[in-house]
């Protein structure tokens, strides 16, 4: 009996033990936290369940490790999006247990879950390996309906000091057709431009953005890659951290402008006739006009003295041609007494000579239907030494003043209250009560290299663009400022280039 009873307390205290054991396996910590517990960053493939070829391929993706319990972790891939061609947005992939077994010195997980996702309600299932600052995982979304898609994913842990700013801090494009640069609206993540209305299908396929982004970050498309603008088409850029925050930016073209542009490289010999040496005169004709058509009567083959044209062609300029203004010192004229100096003029508008009032033979300006935003060119200037103010009598020279160039635009309305035309001249281009905005050049001193000018328009006071009202709009060059006075040094040589109106 006695033996039966150790024999029986043997085998309690075996069971005992063996439960015991097997206990064990409740107390399971995995370091979670310490080791796996993380942002990581890597890239996927996806594929559509059945299909070898993936439909978007290295796309960057941050996924969320954290802790479940201690032999669980919940795992979030935020803002699934497939992009392959357009844009599918999944959603946000989460399961929220995935257990855990130690497998060497990583751990295997698996977990599913049934999520409401933007495409449907979804089965989704993840397996993979953690540990070691990595993760390799399979994600399979079976969404309600019949599409299943297959994720395969790597990635990094993140030390959590990676920059985490995605941002395109810059954005141009070095193209003629591009009237208004670039412009970034962080706040909309939009980027917007503006071309000309001579651009092609063919121009707006071909236009090569230069891209900077944040520190550390990359952008897709690449910078410097040909993108396609044609036809309304827009591009979206996708900028990702250092620490595989994404942001996207949507590029469009905004608005096409209308260009008033002349190269200033045609011109054509006018004949002034038997009595007169002939001159130079740009093209297009009845659009460009210049000074030379009051400086023909000072060049007349039967005066003793000739003193030449004001304005020239200029073989040599920016870009092809270009016009070359100089102020003459007219005086020693027999019509002299009638303008003392005449200044180099390019404008636009035409000619139409009146010696009782010589101020109003410049007919500034031509139809304008749009509204002016830019006028833009290049240009050179060298002021003469001997200036002259031929506005008193007698005429006074060598002053003290030292001359400047002009170079404005002017738009005005083209009629009055009654309907009246109206065009402005010599005497009040500057002054008219009809004129709306001008963009004029500021720093009129001399400039011995090309030097490039961009004006805006500014609009006088209590004066709005009206698109119901016809307007004309005046390019006015000229080799002295004050010239319309009379006043200017011999010699003030002003050479322009490529000049144009941005309007729209």
């Amino acid at each position: 009996m006695k033996k039966r009873l150790l024999y029986l307390f043997m085998l309690i205290c075996s069971v005992s033990l063996f439960t015991s054991c097997g206990d064990d396996d409740d107390d399971v910590k995995y370091p979670v936290d310490s080791e796996l517990a993380g942002a990581y960053k890597g890239t996927m493939d996806v594929y559509y369940v059945g299909v070898s070829t993936p439909i978007a391929s290295d796309m960057v993706q941050k996924v969320y490790i954290s802790k479940a319990s201690d032999t669980a972790v919940k795992l979030e891939l935020k803002n699934f999006t497939i992009v392959a061609g357009s844009e599918l947005l999944i959603g946000d992939i989460t399961v929220d247990n995935c257990a855990l077994t130690k497998s060497g010195d990583t751990y295997k997980f698996a977990g599913n879950q049934t999520l409401s996702l933007v495409v449907g309600s979804c089965n989704t299932s993840v397996s993979g390996t953690v540990g070691k600052n990595a993760v390799e995982m399979v994600i399979d979304v079976d969404v309600e309906g019949g599409m299943k898609v297959k994720v395969n994913y790597k990635g990094t842990k993140l030390s959590g000091s990676e920059n985490s700013e995605a941002k395109i801090t810059g954005f141009t494009i070095d193209n003629e057709v591009v009237t208004v640069a670039p412009i970034i609206d962080e706040e909309k993540s939009v980027i917007t431009f503006k071309v000309n209305d001579e651009a092609t299908a063919d121009d707006l396929k071909a236009l090569v953005p230069v891209v900077t982004v944040s520190e550390k970050a990359t952008v897709t498309p690449a910078s410097g890659v040909p993108q396609d603008f044609s036809g309304g088409k827009s591009v979206v850029y996708t900028v990702v951290s250092e620490d595989g925050t994404s942001k996207k930016y949507t590029v469009s073209i905004e608005g096409v402008q209308n260009i008033m542009r002349y190269s200033l490289d045609e011109w054509s010999e006018f004949d002034a006739g038997s009595s007169y040496d002939n001159y130079w005169t740009p093209k297009p004709a009845g659009f460009l006009a210049t000074s030379n058509g009051g400086a023909k009567m000072l060049n007349g083959s039967s005066s003793a003295v000739k003193v030449g044209y004001p304005v020239m062609k200029e073989t040599e300029g920016f870009n092809g041609g270009a016009a070359k203004l100089v102020t003459l010192d007219s005086r020693g004229h027999a019509l002299g007494s009638l303008a003392p100096i005449t200044s180099g003029s390019l404008f636009t508008g035409v000619f139409s000579l009146n010696m009782r009032a010589p101020l109003k033979s410049t007919k500034f300006g031509i139809a304008y239907d749009k509204e002016p935003k830019l006028f833009k060119g290049v240009y050179k200037y060298k002021a003469g030494t001997n200036y002259i103010d031929g506005s008193k009598k007698p005429v006074e020279e060598g002053l003290d003043v030292v001359d400047e160039c002009s170079i404005a635009a002017v738009l005005y309305e083209a009629k009055d209250a009654s309907g009246k035309d109206v065009t402005l001249t010599g005497v009040d281009i500057n002054t008219s009560e009809y004129r709306v905005a001008e963009a004029r050049l500021k720093d009129g001193t001399d400039k011995e290299a090309w030097t490039a000018f961009e004006l805006t328009f500014e609009y006088f006071p209590d004066k709005v663009y009206d698109s119901t009202k016809e307007y004309k709009l005046a390019i006015v060059c000229s080799s002295s400022k004050e010239g319309d006075k009379f006043k200017g040094a011999a010699n003030s040589t002003l050479i322009v280039d490529e000049l144009e109106v941005v309007g729209e």
